[in-house]
């Protein structure tokens, strides 16, 4: 069952695979993010379980981030999507009521961008949405479906969105990397996100069970991982780490990231990961302590 406590322990089953960090914060309680506008110049917002749940945005979101925006604070969203560009989002956020610009949208794609342009170019296959863009990838991919001939003549896999993967490719993928060993780049390194109505299984979830079954490890773009976050700090390169807040959900994402990147971390209760639940004991088993806890932004 796909609940809070199988979610967490998905994440602490695959700990030996995440970045390092021995920062643990305060867990100092804060009411809203409002109480502590003043003690930072750039907040970096996790999406999912932050600003919206699924396609709702949470109610004080909009706001919040525009109150932070209007005191010359600078609030970027730190996504880990990779189906899409960055700048699709643009529509969905203004939408739910945000005014972010084209640049304060960062996506794990991103990270994987630059990753990309550095290698060899090769045939690539990529669990993927159908409409999913190669825009700003600089490769194109074949769509990973049901044909066998797709898996065996990959020579390398991208695993950007998991809204159309099931057991069976999944299988398909293991056989043809445990015949053949490839690259496996993984844009989407969340196990599940909060939608209204519980968790979707995500991208880094596969490519862990992958990893877990035939010891092939597959590399990561996002959070929690450092490339993400330096992609993000080129942008506010003037601002001291410890003027910077990660806003998240997520201990083993958004927390255990920011302060694996010298940031501030604040974990919002009340809509994604621990929507019901006592965070504590998950702070206290994990180890992955936040700075500021809050009910909602």
């Amino acid at each position: 069952m796909t609940d809070t406590n199988w979610a967490f322990a998905q994440y602490e089953n695959v700990r030996k695979r995440l970045p390092a960090s021995n920062a643990r914060g305060a867990c100092k309680r804060v009411p809203n993010l409002g109480a502590l506008a003043e003690d930072f110049d750039v907040f970096l917002f996790d999406a999912y379980g932050v600003l919206n749940v699924g396609t709702t945005p949470i109610a004080s979101a909009p706001a919040r981030v525009a109150a932070l925006q209007s005191m010359g604070k600078r609030a970027l969203v730190l996504t880990n999507g990779a189906s899409f560009p960055a700048s699709d989002r643009l529509p969905k956020y203004r939408q739910y009521g945000f005014n972010f610009a084209a640049e304060d949208v960062i996506s794990s794609r991103d990270a994987l961008a630059v990753h990309l342009a550095a290698v060899p170019n090769i045939h690539w296959a990529a669990m993927a949405p159908k409409n999913a863009s190669f825009e700003g990838l600089g490769v194109r991919f074949d769509l990973l479906e049901d044909a066998p001939e797709t898996y065996v003549r990959a020579e390398g896999f991208l695993l950007l969105g998991s809204q159309i993967w099931n057991d069976e490719r999944q299988a398909m993928l293991v056989e043809t990397l445990r015949a053949h060993p490839r690259p496996v780049l993984v844009g989407n390194p969340d196990l599940v996100a909060p939608y209204e109505h519980g968790f979707s299984l995500q991208p880094g979830l596969y490519a862990h069970w992958l990893a877990d079954k035939i010891g092939l490890e597959p590399q990561f773009f996002g959070k929690p991982f450092g490339g993400m976050f330096a992609e993000a700090a080129r942008r506010f390169a003037d601002v001291p780490p410890e003027r910077v807040l990660m806003i998240g959900d997520t201990l083993h994402t958004d927390i255990l990231g920011g302060a694996a990147a010298g940031f501030k971390t604040l974990l919002v209760e009340n809509h994604g990961m621990f929507r019901g639940a006592d965070v504590l004991p998950y702070i206290e088993k994990s180890g992955i302590a936040p700075d500021y806890i809050t009910p909602t932004i």
